[in-house]
């Protein structure tokens, strides 16, 4: 009597162990965990003589940990392997980070321009400043996003956002340049109005940072009833359908509190999404090189004749 051994493929113990963290824990930790070391070490003082390169640490071990999720517990498998892409993203990743990093450098010199008055509480708790901000800025940069659906100019260049063809953490830094301006002068500009100082600003630029990777993650993270709170993967990949109109939902950056204000919030748990459904219906052959991207919005091909051509 023969015996015959069959292998089911499952996964180790320990496999299915990591897997459970990073369902449960991954978010938590991103949110919680390196944020409140950014707001741990600026309270201590410990990033005074540091210049920006904490900024710089912190978003590495982010980006790390992203990759990391995205491989032990994907979404959607295929979304792991690049389409040609990854140099690009990380050109993206580069150029706008670098952006951001500079704005922050130049808080004090900016604050010192454009405030009104010094009406920051500066007496509450970093933890609590840092919290204000990211409220005060979720509102701004909401609002433009939301326009540059609506507004054939900003779409020009959020367009370059929604051309990607799988969602992984770095999609969220592939912006063009000046659409991310335009969206975090919205954000921040209030802010510096009223004496922003600029170790929140720092702190709040890593969350951001942090967001963004959370957001496109390819990871298959869960939240419970948050989804319907924060703007995390869940919600944000209904916002990357391709179709006319279908993707203008879910439009926060830290939250959804403004989407169930302009009743633009959707999800459907039983949706699943594959790159057949994202991109653009309407410009399935956009430019996917860097430097072409950076240009398509200049050119005529960039632009968009009817509302039904922003999707």
């Amino acid at each position: 009597m023969s015996t015959t051994t069959i292998t089911t493929g499952a996964p180790s113990r320990p496999v299915r162990a990591a897997r459970a963290v990073v369902r449960h824990g991954y978010a938590p930790a991103m949110l919680l965990g390196v944020n409140g070391t950014a707001v741990a070490l600026t309270a201590a003082g410990v990033t005074d003589g540091l210049g920006k390169l904490w900024l710089l640490a912190l978003l590495a071990v982010a980006v790390a940990a992203s990759f990391a999720a995205e491989r032990l517990l994907p979404y959607e498998p295929g979304w792991n392997r690049s389409l040609d892409d990854g140099g690009r993203d990380t050109a993206h990743t580069l150029v706008n980070e670098t952006l951001i990093l500079v704005s922050v450098a130049a808080i004090p010199v900016l604050a010192a321009t454009v405030s009104v008055a010094d009406l920051w509480p500066h007496s509450w708790p970093l933890w609590a400043q840092v919290l204000l901000a990211v409220l005060a800025a979720d509102a701004g940069i909401t609002l433009v996003h939301y326009a540059s659906h609506k507004i054939g100019v900003l779409w020009r260049f959020h367009a370059v956002h929604h051309s990607v063809k799988r969602f992984y953490g770095l999609n969220g830094l592939m912006k063009h340049p000046l659409h991310q301006t335009a969206e975090m002068t919205a954000g921040v500009t209030p802010l510096l109005l009223v004496g922003l100082p600029v170790q929140v600003a720092s702190v709040l630029a890593l969350a951001v940072a942090v967001q963004l990777l959370l957001q496109h993650s390819n990871a298959d993270y869960r939240v419970g009833p948050l989804r319907h709170v924060l703007a995390l993967n869940e919600g944000h990949r209904f916002h990357h359908l391709k179709w006319a109109g279908i993707g203008d939902v879910n439009f926060g950056l830290f939250t959804l509190i403004w989407d169930h204000a302009l009743r633009t919030y959707s999800y459907d748990p039983a949706r699943r999404f594959t790159s057949d459904d994202l991109g653009m219906a309407a410009k399935p052959h956009y430019p996917v090189r860097y430097l072409a991207q950076l240009a398509e919005p200049f050119r005529a091909s960039g632009a968009c004749s009817s509302a039904e051509d922003h999707r």
